[in-house]
């Protein structure tokens, strides 16, 4: 491969990275939760096999208080629904994908102030799922 070749299948990686991010951050908003995705966790969730997988144990590791009303199965498959709905794209995620995603700056992809401004509102919890 010649360098711009690796630089356009960078472009379209990064591309649909950032379109996962949006859809997989915009089920969270929906179903009101309070986290939000970055290229730094798709990366570290990258060995996982399978989407609700990857989401479970997430939520295992880093809202486990979550796992008191709702099982990690229900809120994944929750997610995943809303997430899909948005962008039915499964991003395949091999190991060496990993290091390009964790080198990544999380702040950069971060361009707005609504996007900081919605999730320091109160939201609801999981209504209507």
């Amino acid at each position: 491969m010649n360098p711009s070749q690796f630089d356009a299948r960078d472009s379209a990686l990064d591309a649909e990275v950032e379109a996962q991010l949006c859809a997989y951050n915009s089920a969270f908003d929906e179903l009101g939760l309070r986290f939000r995705w970055d290229a730094h966790t798709l990366a570290s969730l990258a060995l996982i096999d399978g989407e609700e997988a990857r989401i479970a144990a997430y939520i295992e590791v880093n809202h486990a208080h979550l796992l008191n009303a709702y099982s990690a199965g229900f809120l994944a498959r929750a997610i995943l629904e809303r997430k899909n709905a948005r962008y039915p794209a499964c991003l395949t995620m091999r190991v060496e994908i990993a290091p390009h995603l964790s080198d990544v700056d999380p702040q950069s992809k971060t361009n707005s102030r609504r996007e900081h401004m919605s999730y320091e509102i109160a939201l609801p919890a999981l209504a209507g799922v």
